[in-house]
């Protein structure tokens, strides 16, 4: 297998609104970030993925770019995001910038000029049509609720939108926008980005005639999945790779929606003619309603097991997989899987960081974050939880307290309260008012906290990394085969990791009852050395063993 620095990395995402705050406006921003590399570096990661710091009218938080070569006012200048680079470049760690160019604002200069009328040379920016019996073109829901399409009055025609209104859809079949999106590519790059994360990439290319889609049992319109892996999406990475990507030393990490095995194999391909990874969302997708995303199922354990393991074989030596559970758009993990406790947080965490892949840690997770207790709607800024509630309830589908509840489980925003650095007010992350609410557990949970107590979530987190990445077990854990065990165990989560003669053990309890397994006698030998554990007193191996509530050991065996 080849090797390479990013499949060798750690990457933590920083979402700028809820990191830091460092001129108190109640909203994160560059210097603020800027401020905490020494805490990061602390931490041992090495890639930051920014969440977009671009210019934005935020209807979705960034997600809606009106000008991809400026920075968000609220989040400082050019020159703070250039010193945050030269910064972070002097203590070894690399900047990775969102792209989001499937859509753009409709603030955009692109967007203003296509909408001014049906002969301006960037109409064909975007994807208009024409009512169809005096509706909607097609049937397609957008993901934020409502159907995908917004009339519009001055050239009495639809534009497409798969997310807001405010984000029209990019039109990638013409040439003139791919050309655009690969020169500004190759300005950030020429100013010294070390790559890509790119936003719902799957989704650049429509299916040939944009035909109607099938409406699920419940839903109202069909799913936007409907528009992911469509038939030119391959060609234009390719030729995006081609012109851009290629000609850098850069990480690339497509965020691939809808994505299956095989798919992925073409976007992440070893060749390099792609991507080097994708984001698939199968796993955390193990709680969801079938369409209906807001349900509070909990995640099955032997579920979770087949999904991960599916994608650590299949994409064995021919892909690269990225190893995530949390990010801006999930909930916090330890409140989904786990049980709120420091024990489940480094449990998940040793499940998750152990396999072959790069690891994501979505800031907070390093000190166990949990959901927030946001109670009525009105305490909520995400789009698409507030544009579901009021859809859903006005249509009489959900009930409004039980809605209320599942979208406190399952909404977007439990990921992006404020980040908790200390026990002051606001969590020291503003002293001014949070653009949203703090979670009121700051108090007990916060970095202050987490750096003066050696048992704490931050140093299991820094103790994983460095396995990772400076060990004497570094090579199994990047680029050893992943074998699973014990597969239809209804708690233990059990793997081993091979390279070269040397064998790695992981065993995680993913559950707060005591269990008893029964090992392979070739698992069960007196181990060589004891990795990392959680708890004071490390499981003893056999063939038939006890795991204490949410107990997790790595052995070398």
């Amino acid at each position: 297998m080849k090797k390479v620095w990013w499949k060798e990395s750690v990457v933590y995402q920083i979402y700028p609104r809820s990191f830091c705050d460092s001129n108190g406006d109640g909203i994160g921003d560059l210097k603020g970030i800027t401020g905490k590399l020494d805490y990061l570096q602390k931490l041992g990661i090495n890639i930051i993925w920014l969440s977009p710091v671009y210019k934005s009218p935020n209807d979705d938080n960034g997600y809606d770019i009106a000008d991809y070569q400026e920075i968000m006012e609220e989040f400082g200048t050019m020159e703070d995001f250039d010193e945050l680079l030269t910064e972070a470049h002097q203590r070894g760690i690399r900047i990775v910038m969102d792209l989001v160019v499937n859509h753009t604002s409709d603030e955009h200069a692109w967007f203003v000029e296509s909408r001014s009328s049906r002969d301006n040379d960037k109409r064909d920016f975007y994807i208009w049509r024409e009512a169809k019996d005096g509706k909607e073109p097609n049937n397609w829901g957008s993901c934020f609720s409502g159907p995908a399409w917004q009339w519009d009055e001055t050239t009495q025609m639809y534009y497409l939108h798969c997310f807001s209104k405010k984000q029209p859809d990019l039109n990638w079949d013409n040439p003139a926008v791919r050309d655009k999106v690969f020169e500004m590519m190759t300005w950030w790059c020429e100013k010294g980005i070390d790559g890509f994360r790119m936003d719902v990439i799957s989704m650049i290319s429509k299916p040939e005639g944009l035909p109607d889609g099938p409406v699920a049992e419940g839903a109202l319109y069909a799913d936007s999945g409907i528009t992911c892996n469509g038939p030119h999406v391959h060609e234009y990475l390719r030729e995006m790779n081609r012109r851009v990507l290629s000609k850098y030393d850069i990480m690339t990490v497509g965020e691939t929606a809808g994505v299956t095995v095989e798919e992925a194999k073409k976007y992440a391909n070893a060749e390099g003619t792609e991507l080097n990874m994708v984001f698939q969302f199968e796993h955390v997708g193990l709680d969801g309603g079938g369409a209906d995303k807001w349900a509070k199922n909990k995640i099955s354990i032997p579920a979770l097991k087949a999904n991960l393991t599916k994608w650590q074989k299949e994409l064995a030596q021919v892909a690269w997989n990225s190893i995530f559970f949390c990010n801006h758009d999930q909930p916090r993990v330890v409140s989904r899987l786990g049980d709120d406790s420091p024990e489940s947080a480094k449990c998940i965490a040793t499940m998750l960081h152990m396999m072959q892949g790069t690891p994501y840690v979505y800031q907070g997770e390093e000190i166990g974050m949990t959901n927030c207790p946001f109670g009525p709607i009105e305490n909520y800024r995400d789009i698409e939880s507030i544009n579901a509630y009021r859809e859903l309830t006005e249509a009489g589908l959900r009930e409004p307290e039980e809605l209320l509840s599942c979208i406190a489980y399952k909404s977007r925003d439990n990921a992006r309260t404020p980040m908790q650095w200390d026990d002051s007010e606001n969590a020291g992350f503003t002293t001014g008012t949070p653009w949203i609410m703090v979670n009121p557990n700051y108090r007990q949970i916060n970095v202050k906290s987490a750096l003066a107590d050696e048992d704490s979530v931050f140093y299991y987190y820094r103790k994983l990394i460095r396995l990772r990445r400076s060990s004497e077990w570094s090579e199994v854990i990047v680029y050893g085969d992943y074998d699973l065990l014990l597969p239809e165990d209804e708690a233990v989560f059990a793997y081993t990791r091979s390279l070269n003669g040397r064998r790695l053990l992981v065993l995680c309890n993913l559950s707060s009852d005591s269990v008893k397994i029964a090992l392979p006698a070739e698992a069960a030998a007196e181990p060589k050395a004891l990795l990392i554990t959680n708890m004071p007193d490390p499981p003893k191996l056999a063939v038939s063993m006890k795991l204490s509530g949410w107990q997790c050991a790595v052995y070398e065996i």
